[in-house]
């Protein structure tokens, strides 16, 4: 028996086929009960999968040797993470076992894992599992917004330490409609033309375009970031980086605007950008 595994790690992506009836419901009710039990006594049970047609369809490209990411490519299948576990002289549901799958066991339990696909030929196995890519969609832009504002607000509720700088808890921030526009408007560019960066491909910064939307600040400031599903990640990350986290500690600023635009054809898939503004 041969077990091999292969992992692959997106900055984000999707699923364009939606979740099918199980069209492996032995191969999915032994992942689900190895996922259940655990490989051993020191692994925590894990949330059951579903089976995703775009996932076996990956998994029958890759018995015909294509590469994971190729794979998924084809299959129109985008994934934050994906895992690839090949298993070689174990026939059916046995392939699943914690002795089959061996030191490749854990692979199977990991957390963030939504998703498998199967595809069985003979006495060989292929299973492909996979956390998708599911960003919030337009109808909760609203929502996440508040969301982002409420997140932020918790962290300028109590003192904060960004990077070597130490911040003091500062005033809560407010909503404000035009520097959610401006935040909106770059986030859609950088979206569109699949780029990352605080400069316009007009060469404009955060100053420029809060002045041309009619925003009459006194302090100006922009976080911006790529990837994550929801407020909660974005803000996080946002904390765990000093100069995005001195934005958001910054007792300079009392307004702020967030913004999140979502394109499946671009490098990232989600991008979002937050403006804090003070004005005159």
């Amino acid at each position: 028996m041969v077990v091999c595994l292969a992992m692959l790690m997106a900055a984000g992506s999707t699923a364009h086929a939606q979740p099918s009836t199980a069209s492996h419901p032995t191969l999915l009710r032994a992942l689900n009960t190895l996922r259940q039990q655990g490989c051993d006594k020191s692994t925590r049970p894990a949330e059951s999968l579903r089976e995703n047609a775009a996932l076996s369809h990956t998994a029958a490209l890759l018995a015909r040797g294509s590469k994971l990411d190729a794979a998924l490519k084809a299959a129109g299948y985008r994934a934050i993470r994906a895992t690839q576990i090949t298993v070689r002289g174990v026939a059916g549901a046995a392939a699943l076992t914690p002795r089959s799958l061996g030191k490749t066991c854990r692979s199977a339990m990991t957390d963030d894992l939504q998703e498998a696909g199967f595809h069985q030929s003979g006495n060989q196995t292929w299973v492909v599992l996979a956390a998708p890519f599911s960003p919030p969609n337009a109808t909760q832009a609203d929502d996440v917004e508040e969301r982002v504002l409420a997140l932020v607000n918790a962290a300028r509720a109590r003192p904060q330490r960004c990077g070597s700088q130490a911040f003091a808890a500062a005033p809560p921030l407010r909503l404000n409609p035009t520097l959610q526009s401006v935040a909106g408007s770059h986030a859609a560019e950088m979206a569109r033309y699949s780029y990352f960066s605080h400069t316009g491909r007009d060469g404009s910064t955060v100053d420029g375009r809060a002045t041309l939307a009619g925003y009459p600040w006194r302090q100006i400031g922009e976080n911006i970031a790529a990837g994550q599903m929801t407020a909660d990640a974005v803000v996080r990350g946002w904390i765990n980086s000093p100069g995005h986290c001195a934005n958001i500690m910054s007792p300079a600023y009392s307004e702020m605007g967030a913004a999140f635009v979502v394109n499946q054809q671009s490098s990232m898939g989600i991008y979002w950008a937050q403006v804090f503004g003070a004005a005159r």
